[in-house]
């Protein structure tokens, strides 16, 4: 063989470990792409889900609060619908915890009520969607990661 054919040959060798670098290169980034939207997608989705059961959970305890029983049973499937929501995507921690949300709903629907007249007395088991809330923040904090 000549010096010819193997600079020839070198030449043709380095040209495709060039390209296979550049397309493994070009995969990669695009797996690495991805990946990151569809976390981001994911996340977004998380955090709507748990804020809207957030927002109806606050929505029919003050009505559970008010009324002596359950007079608009609109707010109630919608709870129930986003809890079934909360089943697909969440951990079972926050479905435990919005399930504690939900007993205490329908446990105040039918409890004494509250009265406007005179200050309540306020503690921490007044805040019913606080571990919740916090297990929903644990959550997305490491989904961030």
């Amino acid at each position: 063989m000549t010096s010819a054919y193997i600079s020839a040959i070198a030449a043709l060798c380095g040209s495709v470990i060039g390209a296979l670098v550049s397309i493994a290169t070009t995969w990669l980034t695009q797996h690495h792409q991805e990946e990151s939207r569809r976390r981001a997608q994911e996340y977004t989705r998380r955090e709507r889900i748990f804020v809207e059961f957030i927002d109806l959970s606050s929505k029919a305890y003050v009505d559970a609060l008010l009324e002596t029983s359950i007079k608009d049973p609109a707010k109630v499937v919608s709870l129930y619908a986003t809890m079934g929501k909360l089943r697909l995507f969440a951990s079972g921690g926050i479905v435990e915890a919005a399930e504690k949300v939900m007993s205490r709903i329908l446990e105040t629907y039918y409890g004494p009520k509250f009265d406007l007249e005179n200050r309540p007395a306020v503690d921490h088991t007044s805040d019913i969607l606080r571990e919740f809330s916090e297990r929903c923040r644990a959550e997305l904090r490491a989904y961030e990661h």
